[in-house]
């Protein structure tokens, strides 16, 4: 079976030389321009570009939310616009170079915002889940490097059935506690929930690996020069829910000294 990376940004489909070039209309082109093509070195600043948008939009909502503002609406009308950016980026890549920065900046408001409520709760976490992630990223970044871990379709394969069983549970308890008075396994600081924050903190950084392959092999295949801000875009949407699972798992270990 074969499965591609999680993140929508980073699938085989989205980095297949035939979809990218139908989608910017590049098989006309006579001759190549390689100074056109996807690099490493590009993805690299375009993702430093979004997370110093993204770190920009946190900021704000943070200092609103340390100042006596109130910073729900932002903080929400983020998420609803990141989320709506994610999915418009998904079927129209072309478009990331556009999308792209907004995202990060929608994407900051709703983290500053959420970061500022855990810190409020529980001071210093945000310092610790940043640099739990930072810590992270390097780390599988190395280890894909080096080729330590190789992303085999075995790999991809139980790295996108327990993403999607993530995915689905998430959904799933969040609807019966809409609706009825259930509380999911993962709320509270019990051990049970506890290990579930680190199964899911887990499969996200696992998820990076992926995201690293997507990366290269549209670099091998010479993935039009947008593709760089699409496949940072992609990364950019891991780290932030890996980030978000370290505050999680934090505030869990937090409530119970």
């Amino acid at each position: 079976m074969n499965f591609n990376s999680k993140n929508p940004f980073l699938s085989n489909k989205r980095f297949s030389s035939n979809a990218v070039s139908k989608a910017g209309n590049l098989q006309q082109e006579q001759i190549i321009d390689y100074n056109q093509d996807m690099t490493i070195s590009g993805t690299i600043n375009k993702t430093a570009i979004l997370f110093l948008l993204l770190c920009a939009g946190a900021m704000l909502t943070w200092w609103m939310a340390f100042n006596g503002m109130n910073a729900m609406l932002p903080t929400i009308g983020g998420a609803i616009v990141a989320l709506i950016l994610v999915i418009v980026s998904a079927f129209k890549p072309q478009a990331s170079p556009y999308l792209a920065p907004g995202y990060a900046l929608f994407e900051g408001l709703f983290i500053g915002g959420i970061s500022a409520i855990f810190e409020a709760m529980y001071p210093g976490i945000v310092i610790n889940a940043v640099g739990a992630t930072l810590v992270t990223f390097l780390v599988c970044l190395g280890l894909y490097k080096f080729k330590i871990v190789k992303v085999t379709e075995q790999f991809k394969s139980v790295v996108i059935a327990a993403t999607l069983a993530i995915a689905t549970y998430y959904l799933i308890s969040w609807l019966f506690s809409m609706f009825t008075s259930f509380t999911p396994v993962h709320h509270g600081n019990g051990m049970m929930s506890i290990g579930i924050s680190v199964f899911v903190i887990i499969i996200a950084a696992l998820n990076l690996f992926l995201d690293f392959d997507q990366i290269e092999k549209g670099v091998q295949q010479r993935m039009p020069k947008f593709m760089e801000w699409y496949g940072a875009m992609g990364l950019m949407v891991t780290l932030v829910w890996l980030y978000i699972e370290f505050l999680r798992l934090l505030s869990k270990l937090y409530s119970r000294d």
